[in-house]
């Protein structure tokens, strides 16, 4: 941008920026999309509650506005972005500003104060509270869990670590390895919540029918993300976040929406057990889970075809996860469980937070 000199100058170039930011709207911004349908003061008392703010009275710089600090975790969640780039970017990006309410002469929370709050959060475990104020108004908005729900689970990859069997040995029984008690730095950085399991994919067959389709197991590491949505609206509902090995099965307690008008469930052979079932029953759920194949014998015809017809309703689940995997690039870079779920639970808030303008959207086009 040219400089131009005294007050024609500077109102030049604020109508520059406003021609910009309108080139920007005309294109699709979604931020802005984003910020017209979520009244993000809705938060403002859980962060609050959550987040002691500096005693002015002692002097020096005055916090940041905590709801500004809260997009802020927002912005990271839907871009992955690290505490630096996303100050960088932050200063970067009209789209941005505008999204965060900042002009060009306000001051930028730098990457430690972005951490700072981040950890505050993760102290006080609010992410809980935050997840349920949204869906509170997602229900006063008229998006009310309907039509049953889906449960599924997915592997978030965290860094891997390079440590010994003596080491793994350590971490597993809960202990932390000698080599490490006498050096804090190392010990800061090693992940000793996050897991190793394997995950299972199917490998297509070969053009020629050489190769036929086949399951493939792949080592990974890191945390669960585990989650219930609705049916009718696509949305999370319900989530919990586990260590990469943790048993599907075990959590289906804990992801159940009891709010649901229906009550039909649906999951994958993973949830199917008699105690699942015996708990589905106790509680008023309707089970729709697959039914496994018996051992030494072929699936029975009517178990298949039911099965297939579970599936039909179930892959909707699959929807979320690629999104979380895909344009929110959803990994954990983070140390302990602690700060995983809290980075696994901001996602699945500005997962359903970027559902809900397409929901709304939807129904203003029809």
């Amino acid at each position: 941008m040219a400089r131009r000199g005294g007050h024609g100058g500077r109102n030049a170039e604020v109508f520059d920026i406003d021609e910009r930011l309108k080139e920007l709207s005309t294109k699709g911004d979604d931020l802005e999309r984003l910020k017209a349908v979520v009244d993000f003061e809705m938060f403002r008392p859980a962060v609050e509650a959550a987040v002691s703010r500096k005693d002015r009275a002692k002097g020096g710089r005055p916090p940041f506005d905590s709801v500004l600090m809260f997009k802020i975790l927002i912005l990271q969640a839907m871009h992955s972005l690290s505490d630096e780039r996303a100050e960088y970017l932050i200063k970067d990006r009209l789209s941005f500003m505008r999204f965060l309410g900042l002009s060009l002469s306000d001051a930028v929370p730098d990457a430690n104060t972005i951490w700072t709050f981040r950890e505050a959060l993760k102290k006080a475990d609010a992410v809980d509270a935050l997840f349920r104020r949204f869906d509170e108004a997602l229900r006063a908005s008229g998006f009310l869990a309907m039509r049953g729900q889906i449960v599924d689970a997915t592997i978030v990859a965290a860094p891997k670590q390079r440590n010994t069997k003596e080491e793994k040995r350590a971490i597993k029984e809960g202990r932390i390895p000698e080599d490490w008690k006498d050096k804090p730095a190392k010990l800061a950085q090693k992940d000793r919540d996050a897991r190793w399991t394997v995950k299972y994919t199917k490998a297509k067959p070969s053009e020629d029918g050489s190769t036929p389709a086949r399951d493939l197991a792949i080592p990974a590491f890191g945390y669960k993300n585990h989650v219930s949505i609705d049916r009718e609206h696509g949305l999370i509902r319900q989530w919990t976040a586990t260590d990469a090995a943790a048993y599907d099965g075990a959590r289906l307690g804990d992801v159940l929406d009891r709010d649901n008008t229906a009550s039909e469930v649906w999951a994958d052979t993973a949830y199917r057990s008699a105690k699942n079932e015996t708990m589905l029953k106790r509680r008023g759920f309707v089970s729709r889970i697959h039914r496994k194949k018996p051992k030494g014998r072929p699936m029975p015809e009517r178990t298949r075809i039911a099965n297939a017809a579970k599936s039909k309703v179930r892959s909707a689940v699959e929807h979320v996860f690629a999104h979380e995997k895909g344009p929110m690039a959803l990994v954990v870079r983070t140390i302990g469980l602690a700060r995983a779920k809290l980075k696994i639970g901001l996602a699945n808030l500005a997962y359903n937070m970027r559902r809900f303008v397409f929901l709304r959207r939807r129904a203003a086009a029809a």
